[in-house]
């Protein structure tokens, strides 16, 4: 497969993963300002924070972190790379480049979705009616990743699409988790009370836990969550679920048996699995979970730019001047 078709195959997951991320974010967020309304002025800016991207919105919109400016700016800013309008550009863009590769039902789904979504900004819908917009984008999300299972042959590409789509997964969760753990709730005060419960709550909504985790553990208790969306080894949204299923993938790609390695991302991406086998919540409390999610998020990049340079970086050919071969 070429380099090319291959990075474009990946990077189309990873933006639809990351536009539907993006949108359980902003929705979750909706539902606890409606739980807590004088709490939410302190509501937006640690999403905004979990991106990263702080500074870049308070270039557009200054220290006025309010429910209009950071939904806009995550969902329809055009020029923010990130939002969600963005990512689904450059999703459509990918995956019109590799129309020959991927089936005609999934360039359809990503094709109307994104279009819908460009009418949808254009009529302010997402101001009008916020949460049945970013409902609608987390089930579109939901309808490409069925239509990638369903109507795409297990293959190399397929591969590459389930890769990128799991990396991207894991980063998403652990974000959440970061967003709770160490900006939602600085007042020390608020631990264990009713509104530390909802906001546990609301985490696992953003991973549509919240049903899976309550079978295993009935009572939300912070360091269950914590346990089930970083070790669990069943639930597909979990830190360790995704990494070791795409540790899979990058092996089906290679072709090289799991426990082995023959390029420096099944390296990386194989010792972090291994980490996670041989951590547990406990170790991880102790080490303090911010930094832990920190390391880890640093971790995947670094899986991702292995990737990079493993699969799609062209190689160049050293000039020799136009010597003989």
């Amino acid at each position: 497969m070429l380099s090319r078709v291959a990075s474009s195959i990946y990077w189309m997951t990873r933006y639809i993963e990351r536009a539907e991320n993006i949108a359980r974010f902003i929705s979750v967020n909706l539902n606890l300002t409606l739980d807590f309304p004088a709490e939410a002025s302190r509501q937006w800016q640690p999403i905004i924070m979990a991106t990263g991207d702080h500074q870049l919105f308070e270039k557009k919109h200054g220290t006025e972190y309010s429910a209009r400016n950071v939904i806009h700016f995550l969902a329809l800013d055009q020029e923010y790379s990130n939002s969600i309008i963005s990512c689904l550009r450059a999703a459509r863009e990918n995956a019109r480049s590799v129309r020959e590769i991927i089936s005609s039902e999934m360039w359809e789904q990503v094709n109307r979705y994104y279009l819908e979504l460009k009418q949808a900004g254009t009529t302010d819908y997402a101001s009008r009616n916020p949460h049945k917009f970013f409902k609608i984008i987390i089930m579109r999300g939901h309808m490409f990743t069925g239509l990638l299972y369903s109507t795409m042959s297990h293959g190399e590409a397929f591969q590459f699409a389930l890769t990128g789509l799991l990396l991207e997964r894991a980063d998403k969760t652990s974000r959440i988790l970061d967003v709770k753990y160490f900006m939602l709730l600085p007042q020390a005060g608020e631990i264990n009370t009713p509104y530390d419960s909802i906001q546990w709550a609301a985490v696992l909504k953003s991973a549509s836990a919240l049903e899976m985790y309550r079978k295993r553990f009935h009572r939300i208790i912070p360091r269950h969550v914590c346990d089930f969306l970083i070790f669990d080894g069943e639930f597909p949204r979990s830190i360790r679920y995704c990494l070791k299923m795409g540790e899979q993938s990058l092996h089906k790609v290679s072709g090289t048996p799991v426990g082995m390695v023959s390029n420096p991302a099944e390296k990386a991406l194989g010792r972090l699995c291994a980490d996670l086998d041989y951590s547990d919540i406990d170790e991880t409390i102790s080490m303090g979970m911010h930094e832990y999610l920190d390391d880890l998020q640093t971790k995947i990049n670094v899986v991702g730019g292995c990737i990079h340079d493993a699969f799609f970086k062209v190689a160049t050919v050293p000039d020799n001047g136009g010597a003989a071969q």
